[in-house]
């Protein structure tokens, strides 16, 4: 008999709570993910490239997860005080019956391991599925192939979830279940008062209202500006102006409930009420809300900027090249031996055969003028820029033009293979003419269109004295596969005139892309991996994409995993105090609404009524929130980002804003579970009441 009470209590709990045990799934569900992160494919090939910093990533996955556990440790803890005040009667009643004191406890505590035993059972395969679904996708995207995917089972992160999860859940209950199982049984059976807070006069919440207003405004302005980020005292300031503004604000919507009760149309059915019954609810649990929206503007800053640093990462350049070989010269230098050698060592080998394309990258300097820094001249195209309005792609033009004085030259025989192996049109150039090429990582779309403008008028600069005017649209594809050689300002010349202007003294590159029959069969990444395996063995000097691809993947990884995990985490902990916190005042003002069914007031207008105070308490925090948090990405971006992609700012925000509708579509899920759990509260209030 005790343990079948046992398994209806933990039944109906779930089901009178499903928001809060969904919480705790999801809570496993991350936990399994964050660390499994060390098995999954990505992470084992970025340990082969980029181990210092994939090892540095790993070591801070342990502060994550313990940050995580004392976050939840509060969740567990608010909301299982919730759960147990609204059994308060019930167990007074099972007091009243004969239960002892201890076992009641035991009730209690048993009841708890089944929830959690549970929530386990379904949370770690949820997670391990998940977590190999995220696994393959990735390596699907970044080239690795379905072939190339392993699957993996990590029990070390499978018994640190449980553990983690039983600790902090097992020491909530521990100290709830203690609490309540000491009190008497009339203060159990006796209902608690509502409760009341000291009001003030509407003065005092108008002017917290604007100080609030104040404080975010002077907060947002010396992010965005770039001041906070100049010194740690000024970064501090920032972030007290923002949480002080928050409580500020959220503690002066009173001014607005009395406003709006004021201004209110009184033919609504509990209109008044509504507004009051929120009204209160603000002023008690002020704090709360300001709380809440704290960690809604922390998920979506996190999601929002991680998402668009990840896709600016993983769409900044178009992959063309496979392999770069970089040839070794001797003691007197014979660039076009050197590379005729690379050649001749892959036919010895029988790689040859495994490149659709194989040909020369020439890469020079201006030799023709003694004053090398000082060999190039196009005051003419800066002087046109400055003519373009005011902006930041303007400015920043200008500051690297303004540097580009010294220029490195293209060969355009070598640049256009580079442009037939893309599948892009080619460089014509004519006599006397040059083409201009820039690393995509120093521009983007709004400085080449500026470029593009300028050389629509075919200007003219000065090369060693010599008039040289340029024509065409800007080049971005990408020379060499090692990232580490970006040009941002480079010319393409006819190759007669780089063979003058370079005096022959010139670096040759070979540049090879695989043939697809090669990559189709295992996966780009996989093909990739097997032919560094077998070049190891030809002695020969060379970059490729996978080694540069792990770099970029680091970003990503470290982009997308770590803020979205942090992102679920804030949001599901500011969600459920929501939720919780509602639900708990609706207990609280149970009389109330009792009071209306005794007037006449039926079950549908009272969730009619119910669903109005949840939209506005559940959009009230997050509003401001997403409010914020355009404000707060955009300076996450002007911090974090350097001063080559900062230009980038704008098109990442647009990824954010996206990422934050969604979000705020998952707030819609949350209000509604809210609900649902509402309408079954107010249902058991229409049964008549009954005198103990």
């Amino acid at each position: 008999m005790f343990f079948e009470l046992i398994a209806r209590n933990s039944k109906r709990s779930r089901k009178e709570n499903g928001l809060f045990f969904a919480t705790l799934l999801v809570s496993v569900i991350a936990f399994y993910i964050i660390l499994s992160l060390s098995r999954q494919d990505v992470m084992l090939f970025l340990q082969e490239m980029e181990s210092d910093a994939v090892n540095r990533l790993l070591t801070m996955i342990p502060i994550f997860y313990v940050m995580t556990l004392v976050v939840l440790f509060f969740l567990i803890y608010f909301a299982s005080k919730f759960q147990l005040e609204r059994r308060r009667h019930e167990f007074g009643m099972y007091l009243m019956m004969g239960m002892t004191r201890n076992r009641l406890f035991v009730l209690l505590l048993a009841e708890d391991i089944r929830s959690s035993i549970i929530a386990l059972l379904i949370g770690l395969p949820a997670g391990i599925f998940v977590s190999e679904l995220i696994s393959l996708i990735t390596a699907r995207l970044v080239g690795l192939g379905i072939i190339g995917h392993r699957f993996t089972l990590s029990i070390y992160a499978i018994l640190l979830a449980a553990a983690g999860f039983f600790i902090i859940k097992l020491a909530a209950f521990l100290i709830l279940s203690a609490k309540i199982s000491r009190q008497e049984i009339g203060s159990l059976l006796a209902e608690k008062p509502e409760g009341t807070k000291r009001q003030h006069p509407a003065p005092v919440y108008g002017m917290a209202l604007f100080a609030g207003i104040l404080s975010l405004g002077t907060a947002y302005y010396l992010a965005i500006r770039g001041i906070s980020w100049n010194q740690i005292r000024m970064m501090g300031l920032t972030v007290l102006l923002g949480f002080v503004g928050t409580l500020l604000f959220f503690y002066g919507l009173r001014y607005i409930f009395n406003l709006i009760i004021k201004a209110g149309k009184r033919d609504q059915r509990l209109h008044i009420f509504n507004v009051r019954q929120l009204q209160e609810n603000v002023v008690r649990q002020s704090g709360t809300m300001a709380i809440s929206s704290l960690l809604i503007l922390g998920a979506l800053c996190c999601f929002g900027a991680g998402v668009a640093i990840a896709a600016y990462y993983g769409q900044s350049e178009d992959h063309v090249l496979d392999y770069t070989f970089i040839p070794e010269y001797t003691d007197e230098p014979n660039q076009e031996q050197a590379a005729e050698d690379v050649f001749d060592t892959l036919r010895e080998y029988g790689l040859d055969t495994e490149f659709s394309d194989l040909f020369e990258m020439k890469i020079g300097d201006i030799r023709t003028a003694d004053d090398f820094e000082n060999s190039y001249s196009m005051d003419n195209v800066i002087d046109q820029v400055a003519e373009f309005p005011a902006s930041d792609d303007r400015d920043v033009l200008l500051n690297n033009l303004g540097f580009a004085d010294f220029p490195s030259l293209l060969s355009l025989s070598g640049y256009n293979e580079l442009l037939r192996t893309a599948g892009l049109p080619e460089v014509e150039l004519g006599e006397k003419e040059g083409a201009v090429y820039m690393d995509s990582s120093f521009v983007n779309d709004g400085r080449i269109k500026i470029m593009n403008e300028i050389l629509a008028d075919r200007p003219e600069v000065e090369i060693s004295g010599n008039p040289l005017w340029l024509t065409g649209k800007v080049q971005t594809t990408a020379v060499v596969t090692d990232y580490s050689i970006t040009l941002s300002f480079a010319l393409i010349l006819p190759d007669d005139l780089f063979q003058y202007y370079t005096q022959d003294q010139y670096d040759v590159y070979v540049n090879g892309v695989l043939d697809s029959s090669v990559s189709e069969k295992t996966g780009l990444m996989q093909a990739i991996a097997g032919m560094n395996d077998r070049l190891n063995e030809t002695g020969l000097n060379y970059e490729s994409y996978l080694q540069n691809m792990g770099r970029q993947l680091f970003y990503i990884v470290a982009a997308s995993y770590i803020t979205i995990y942090l992102a679920i985490i804030f949001l599901i902990v500011a969600n459920t105090v929501i939720g919780v916190q509602f639900l708990m005042n609706q207990q609280k003002t149970n009389r109330r609404y009792k009071t209306l069914v005794r007037l006449g007031a039926m079950y549908e207008t009272l969730c009619r009524s119910a669903k109005k105070q949840i939209n506005w308490y559940f959009g009230i925090p997050v509003l401001v929130a997403a409010v914020s948090s355009l404000f707060a990405v955009r300076a996450l971006f002007t911090g974090i980002l350097s001063s080559m992609t900062r230009g980038t700012a704008g098109e990442m925000m647009v990824i954010s804003a996206a990422m934050i509708l969604v979000l705020c579509v998952i707030e819609c899920i949350y209000m509604a579970a809210v609900k649902r759990s509402s309408n079954r509260y107010l249902l058991i209030l229409m049964a008549p009441e009954r005198e103990e």
